[in-house]
């Protein structure tokens, strides 16, 4: 069954956010996941939010997306994306 990784994000340091997003490629081809959107732009149609992107990932399974999210590469570069941007993140379970 499908994961979904899905994330909001608020840049508090936009440098340093663009220097996790430089190395995300290389490190996210290893995962074995899709990136189905990164959106900058989204469009808000009810409620409130603040944030300034949005992304989903898709993975074949709980045990790939943890896997990826674990990695010592992917843990390297988080600590830029953590100090770039406020992060709410969510697994989400497919049908």
């Amino acid at each position: 069954m499908s994961v979904f990784v899905l994330a909001q994000l608020s840049f508090k340091d936009e440098a340093r956010y663009r220097s996790y997003q430089a190395s995300f490629p290389d490190v996210f081809a290893q995962s074995g996941g899709e990136v189905i959107i990164a959106d900058e732009n989204p469009e808000l149609l009810e409620g409130d939010w603040y944030g300034d992107k949005v992304v989903l990932l898709r993975f074949s399974g709980r045990n790939v997306a943890q896997r990826f999210l674990q990695s010592p590469a992917y843990q390297e570069i988080s600590e830029h994306r953590k100090a770039g941007a406020d992060t709410i993140s969510l697994m989400l379970h497919g049908l």
